[in-house]
């Protein structure tokens, strides 16, 4: 209709048709816009301009090159405009070499060439031209401090937010933001609180959204639930055009197991969740206990996906429902690594072991590439019932096809040796580790301990406290334990006394129990009757 009355106008003017090139590239009309262009009687900048753009959206680069080469003359738009375009088609190289040729740069030419680096994560050369530009406006600032966040720089962005002459809401929401979904989440509530102290600065939707998932991830309901108080409160929700901030509350609160409230944000937006919404739902259900809630919600879902159906069976094997697991594992049409882990960890934690091990043949002659965590859940199993050949078999096969070690694997590789009576080999891989954490240590002094080398076990203590690891009430376990195999009665009180009032660590039923074999074994049973009479525990059957 607006072609017809464009073609019936007595009198055109260059804006009848650069209106109507405008409508066709708006259309995503492009052919016939740049049929209608090469028609034009005559162009200015808006139309070579709107061409240019056209192209370069539709990522058409050699004809939006085209355009740029055959322009009668160019002015700072069109330099800008040609750069933009080159950097959205990831050259960065000939975007550089345009932006050089320009012969007056403005504030526009240096933020598109500093985005161009910073999109790709090039800050090095975002740095540069940073530090070579005269002016810089809030823009230029905002686009170099979310580089640094994006690259978990978190330092170089925060010198530069402190550095920034004036800022504005999108400054603040990106330093927040770059706190927030780098784990900072405690920094990123303090300084939203300086931003509503200090500045004029409304908060948006990006901000609420940043906020939200710190409280998440701090884990104080208490702070989430005021946060979603101000946003009532101030009516800051109001511009939740695309619902990710009623979607961040809902996955809020189902991480704080508040799923009365998660249910009430999630109820009043329906419409606007998707499957991550329905994902937070569900699985805040299960981790809640909730499994019926869980199902009735399950049941929903428009198109039933891995991760929600992955949360229904983890929690139908939490709950010991085994066969309602299976059921729904087996009518799942496509199964990825993590499904199949899942499904093997239920049944480890059922008792299965057997089951478990079918169940990873199963997935391996599917096609299915073991995880890292697969293997450490088979390893603990296979630990847990000393299947020793079976373990060694499913560590030759780890090494073929899992070939980066993490934490969680090494450490189940050494508790499954040492349950199984091989020390020697548990050893080894604790002594290659790159990285060891309490947990590795823990696991080797109680190995030592159990196989009665207790010198050992107390020479481990020794150099994990060395490395600076503070040890917890396992360690104490352990090495009590193996002062008790070979009856060092005064190391064993010094431990004892040591966990008690240089750790403060409230000694368990365990620990009594370790004390009273140490000065049973060395014969001093009379001390160990005055020992138990003194406890400030009710003795069980064990002590």
């Amino acid at each position: 209709e607006a072609r017809t009355l464009f073609d019936i106008m007595p009198h055109r003017n260059l804006v009848s048709y650069n209106a109507m090139l405008s409508a066709y590239l708006r259309s995503g009309m492009l052919d016939e816009a740049s049929r209608f262009f090469d028609t034009m009687p005559e162009r200015n900048v808006v139309s070579w301009t709107a061409m240019l753009n056209g192209f370069s959206d539709a990522e058409r680069i050699e004809d939006a090159k085209k355009v740029f080469d055959e322009l009668p003359e160019r002015n700072i738009v069109l330099w800008n405009a040609m750069v933009v375009a080159l950097v959205r088609n990831g050259d960065l190289e000939e975007a550089r070499i345009v932006f050089e040729e320009t012969p007056y740069k403005n504030v526009v030419s240096w933020n598109a060439m500093i985005a161009g680096y910073v999109e790709r994560g090039r800050m090095d050369e975002a740095r540069e031209l940073f530090e070579k530009m005269e002016f810089r406006n809030v823009v230029t600032w905002t686009s170099m401090i979310s580089g640094y966040c994006r690259e978990g720089n978190l330092e170089g962005a925060y010198c530069l937010f402190r550095a920034m002459p004036e800022k504005n809401v999108v400054s603040w929401t990106a330093m927040i933001g770059g706190f927030a979904w780098n784990g900072f989440y405690e920094e990123a509530l303090l300084l939203f609180l300086e931003m509503l102290r200090v500045s004029d600065a409304k908060p948006n939707g990006e901000t609420f959204v940043s906020l939200v998932y710190a409280c998440g991830g701090l884990g104080f309901s208490c702070i989430g639930k005021q946060l979603h108080a101000q946003l009532i409160v101030n009516s800051w929700g109001i511009d939740d055009y695309d619902g990710r901030l009623r979607r961040g509350l809902v996955r809020m609160y189902s991480g704080f197991g508040l799923m009365d409230s998660a249910h009430n944000v999630f109820e009043g937006n329906v419409k606007d969740c998707d499957d991550q919404c329905f994902n937070s739902m569900i699985n805040g259900y299960v981790q809640a206990g909730q499994l019926e809630s869980a199902q009735e919600l399950f049941d929903m879902v428009p198109v039933r996906n891995k991760v929600a159906s992955t949360c229904m069976i983890a929690g139908y094997l939490s709950a010991g429902q085994v066969l309602k697991a299976w059921n729904l594992f087996n009518d799942m049409p496509d199964r990825d690594s993590i499904t199949w882990t899942e499904m093997i960890y239920g049944y480890v934690q059922n008792e299965l072991i057997a089951e478990a091990f079918c169940l990873f043949v199963e997935m391996m002659a599917h096609g299915v590439s073991p995880m890292s965590s697969t293997y450490a859940v088979l390893f603990g199993a296979m630990g847990s019932v000393a299947y020793l050949d079976q373990g060694r078999q499913l560590h030759g096969m780890q090494l073929k096809t899992v070939y980066v070690y993490d934490l969680i694997l090494e450490n189940s590789l050494i508790a499954m040796y040492a349950k199984c009576g091989e020390i020697d080999d548990a050893y080894r891989i604790f002594s290659n580790m790159t990285y060891r954490d309490k947990i590795s240590w823990n696991t080797m002094i109680m190995g030592l301990s159990d196989h009665g080398r207790a010198n050992e076990a107390l020479k481990e203590y020794e150099t994990m406290l060395e490395f600076g690891i503070y040890p917890d009430g396992l360690t104490f376990l352990g090495v009590l334990t193996a002062c008790a195999h070979v009856s060092l009665v005064d190391k064993g009180w010094e431990l004892f006394l040591a966990m008690v009032n240089a750790y403060a660590i409230q000694p368990g039923l365990e620990h009594y129990v370790s004390i009273i074999n140490l000065l049973g074994r060395a014969g001093k049973v009379k001390e160990a009757e005055e020992f138990v009479l003194r406890l400030p525990v009710e003795p069980n059957h064990a002590i």
